[in-house]
Formats: structure tokens, C-alpha cells, sequence
């Protein structure tokens, strides 16, 4: 069997632009830009031929891929797509002393502290458990053949890493963008990567 995984991380929302910490304990909405990202990223492929879309329970995640739902395409929620939480720093701005958190957070999980979760939140390795689960769901729909994902970035970053056999401390190897898009060939349990963070759907003014 073979199934084509496309995904994609959700458009820009205010928080993004701001620069405040959404994680899976806010719930934005997207804003002007971010609808602008969605309408783009639709009038490329929205005639292509997906079988399922999956989104997270975040409604920033349902914004961006409006247009599928619209035409009718099966959807299903998944929790285990959501973003991770970033506990006690969600709905905080980017201050010196956050940033100083923030970054060396980054630094430990590169050094190999994947178990080390944020303050109040999640792990790298907490992420990924719950990502396993939902794959394990997609993975399962053997009718499913081209399977179109919406996401979060940091999630992003951890699944992708797990599906390619990288220690999940390379995750950041792994770029995304707002409605930038990876696709994805499983064939027997392998994942090759067919596009990587491609914005070609998107205009050079965004």
C-alpha cells in the first residue's frame, strides 16, 4: 500500500505575528494574513483528490483548511495533533526573560533532554507518544490513500523527526512556515519525503 501525506502547519494568526506564546492552551483564531494563506493554499489544491483531511482541535487548524471542509471532504479531529503545550508561558509575549526560557529550553532539548518538559506543559517526548497514537489511526485507514494533515509548528517538528528515524534533539532541522507544506510517501512502514516546507502555493507578499 502506498499513501501520500500532506501536511501542513495552520495560518498565520495574530499571536504568531505578536509574537505571544499560543501552544495547545490558546485557541487563536487566524487573522487577515493567515485567512490569505488558507484561500491560496485551497486554490491549489482544492481539486486535488484527498480522501480525509485531519486537523487538531484547535480551531486555527479548521480555519486553514475551511475550503475542503466546505467542499464536503471527511474530516476528523485529532487531540494527539494538537500543539504542544507550552504550560505556564501560553498567552505570554516574547520579553528578554522569555526568550532567555525559550531558547534555552531549545538548547537542552538539542543536547538530548527530549524528556524535559516546559514549565506547566509538555515534552518533546510527551508529543511524540501522543502523536504515535493518532498515526497509528491515520496509518490504519487502508482506504485512505491521500490523506491531507493540518497541524502546529513545534508538533510539526517532533512528528516529522519521529517519522524519519531522527532523534527527536534534530527536530529543528525540520523548517515550517505558515501553510507551507511537506508531503509524504508511506510504503510499508517507510516515509519518504517527497516536498519539504514548500511555498510555492503561496505569493512572495506573504
Amino acid at each position: 500500500m502506498v499513501k501520500d501525506i500532506y501536511i501542513v502547519r495552520h495560518g498565520q494568526t495574530d499571536y504568531n505575528l505578536k509574537g505571544i506564546v499560543q501552544g495547545s492552551g490558546v485557541d487563536a483564531s487566524l487573522n487577515e494574513t493567515g485567512r490569505s494563506q488558507a484561500n491560496q493554499f485551497f486554490t491549489t489544491y482544492g481539486d486535488f483528490p484527498f480522501d480525509k483531511l485531519y486537523i487538531s482541535t484547535l480551531k486555527r487548524t479548521q480555519e486553514s483548511v475551511q475550503g475542503f471542509i466546505d467542499k464536503n471532504l471527511p474530516y476528523e479531529k485529532l487531540s494527539g495533533l494538537n500543539e504542544i503545550s507550552w504550560g505556564t508561558r501560553e498567552g505570554q509575549p516574547f520579553t528578554p526573560e522569555e526568550n532567555k526560557y525559550y531558547y534555552a529550553m531549545l538548547d537542552r532539548w538539542k543536547e538530548g533532554e527530549t524528556s524535559l518538559p516546559v514549565e506547566g506543559g509538555e515534552s518533546p517526548d510527551q508529543v511524540a507518544m501522543r502523536q504515535l497514537e493518532a498515526m497509528k489511526h491515520i496509518m490504519s485507514k487502508t482506504e485512505e490513500r491521500k490523506v491531507l494533515i493540518c497541524m502546529h509548528g513545534r508538533a510539526m517538528r517532533i512528528l516529522l523527526a519521529h517519522l524519519f528515524n531522527y532523534p527527536l534533539s534534530d527536530m529543528d532541522i525540520f523548517e515550517h512556515t505558515n501553510l507551507g507544506l511537506y508531503q509524504i510517501r508511506a510504503t510499508d512502514n517507510m516515509f519518504q519525503l517527497v516536498k519539504y516546507n514548500d511555498r510555492g502555493h503561496l505569493s512572495d507578499t506573504i
